[in-house]
């Protein structure tokens, strides 16, 4: 079609040879075989010279807007691998949006404010999103195993230990720490972002490990009002150093020993873009953030 394009635009076979550096002979068996595939005529005598028929008009046109739209897709292409543009899918749990994803967005969109973030939250199905190419990449929570999933890459970014959430008034405010077997009298606290998943089994593993079964006061939707009602004297909690990034006044907050839950964050992102500039660049500030202690 570029070749038909060259002899329309110059008006003979010689000219469009001459210009694109062939020889008429093969100028001509390229336009005989467009004819066939148009399977009509393209070019007619006029002349000395050669005009387009209608329909050879028309593909002449069509060569001229698809030549632009390539050159635009390979401009946008470079851009992409150079990480000047583009769209990332970005997923994440609740409490990586209180501290962590603001803070990182922040800082990636700092350094590369043409790339476009899709940020979206869930609870659910983060790293099968990941799999099945719904999501770029996805912040995630792994126990001590590490799943292996076909066009994933996973990467760690920190581990993110538990805290007690304790009422001001609480005998154990005195320490730094707190043994988990001194709060089996307590009544808790649970949030939602604890209640499923490897989250909830973290925390059940804790609570056996240190000899009890928490007696349950209420839960709650956030880790928020998990703390509002610690303040109330309802109860205690455990909640992750990355959901602490704001503290209700009225608590304190402690390290909890024996045991210590953990959880280990990471991010998912599909192979596919891992090595793009942008990705890169957006695990970076993810991971710089992601330092909790």
């Amino acid at each position: 079609m570029q070749v038909l394009r060259a002899v329309v635009t110059s008006g003979s076979v010689s000219a469009a040879a001459s210009n694109l550096g062939f020889t008429p002979s093969a100028i001509s068996q390229q336009l005989s075989t467009l004819e066939k595939e148009a399977g009509t005529p393209l070019l007619e005598k006029a002349g000395r010279g050669l005009r387009p028929t209608p329909a050879g008009t028309l593909l002449a046109e069509r060569a001229g807007q698809i030549s632009e739209v390539l050159n635009e897709t390979e401009v946008e292409l470079a851009d992409i691998r150079a990480g000047r543009t583009g769209l990332l899918r970005v997923r994440f749990f609740t409490t990586a949006a209180v501290g962590l994803i603001p803070q990182a967005v922040a800082k990636f969109r700092a350094e590369h404010p043409e790339v476009q973030l899709d940020l979206q939250l869930q609870e659910e199905d983060l790293l099968d999103d990941v799999v099945a190419g719904e999501a770029d990449l996805a912040v995630i929570v792994l126990g001590d195993s590490v799943p292996q999933r076909h066009g994933v890459r996973l990467v760690h970014l920190a581990d993110d230990p538990y805290r007690v959430v304790l009422p001001c008034s609480h005998p154990q405010v005195e320490h730094d720490s707190v043994d988990m077997a001194k709060l089996a009298d307590d009544s808790w606290i649970n949030s939602a972002v604890t209640s499923g998943g490897i989250c909830s089994r973290l925390l059940r593993n804790a609570y056996a490990s240190a000899g009890f079964t928490p007696r349950v006061a209420l839960e709650t939707d956030s880790t928020y009002s998990a703390q509002s009602f610690v303040a109330a004297g309802l109860g205690v909690a455990l909640v992750p150093q990355l959901g602490l990034n704001v503290v209700h006044p009225d608590v304190e907050i402690r390290a909890v020993t024996n045991p210590e839950p953990v959880r280990r964050l990471h991010v998912a992102v599909r192979e596919a873009v891992a090595d793009l500039p942008a990705a890169r660049s957006l695990i970076d500030c993810l991971a710089e953030t992601a330092v909790v202690g």
